[in-house]
C-alpha cells in the first residue's frame, strides 16, 4: 500500500491535475464546490467517495486511472478528487495524515475510509456500497 507524506516545492505547478480528472470525477477547486456537491449527493441519495490526493504523490497518480475508471462503472456514486494542497483547510477539518486517503460519505457524514492506494480494498468498498443500495428484490 503505497502512502505520501512530503508536500510541494515551489517549483511544481499544483494548478496542474492531469492525473486526477476524467470519467465522472469531479476535481473540487473550492469548500463552496464541495458544499454543493454534498448537497447535490444527499438529494439524489448518493454516497460521495471523496479522495484526497496530492499532485507529487506517486501512488495518488497510480490509483487515479482505476478511480477514474470506478466512477464511469458506478453511477449512482458522486466521486470527488481534491488536492490536500490546493484546500489545506478541506484536509485539516478531515483529518487528511497521508494520500491517498478515501472518505466514503452518507448525507455528508462518514461512513468509512481508506488510507493508501490499495486497489483492491478500494474495489471491494465500492462492491460493498454499491450492493447495500440495491433493494433485496433487485440483488
Amino acid at each position: 500500500m503505497g502512502l505520501c507524506f512530503s508536500s510541494t516545492t515551489a517549483d511544481e505547478e499544483p494548478a496542474n491535475h492531469p492525473h486526477f480528472t476524467g470519467g465522472k470525477v469531479t476535481f473540487i477547486t473550492n469548500k463552496d464546490v464541495w458544499n454543493q456537491k454534498l448537497s447535490e449527493a444527499k438529494t439524489q441519495g448518493k454516497i460521495v467517495i471523496a479522495n484526497f490526493s496530492a499532485s507529487w504523490c506517486g501512488p495518488c497518480k497510480s490509483i487515479a486511472p482505476l478511480y477514474i475508471e470506478l466512477s464511469e462503472k458506478h453511477l449512482s456514486l458522486m466521486f470527488l478528487t481534491i488536492d490536500v494542497d490546493e484546500l489545506t483547510e478541506l484536509s485539516t477539518q478531515w483529518d487528511v495524515k497521508a494520500t491517498p486517503t478515501f472518505f466514503f460519505l452518507r448525507d455528508g457524514q462518514q461512513i468509512d475510509k481508506i488510507v493508501g492506494a490499495n486497489k483492491a480494498e478500494l474495489q471491494e468498498k465500492l462492491s460493498t456500497i454499491v450492493d447495500s443500495q440495491v433493494p433485496g428484490d433487485q440483488k
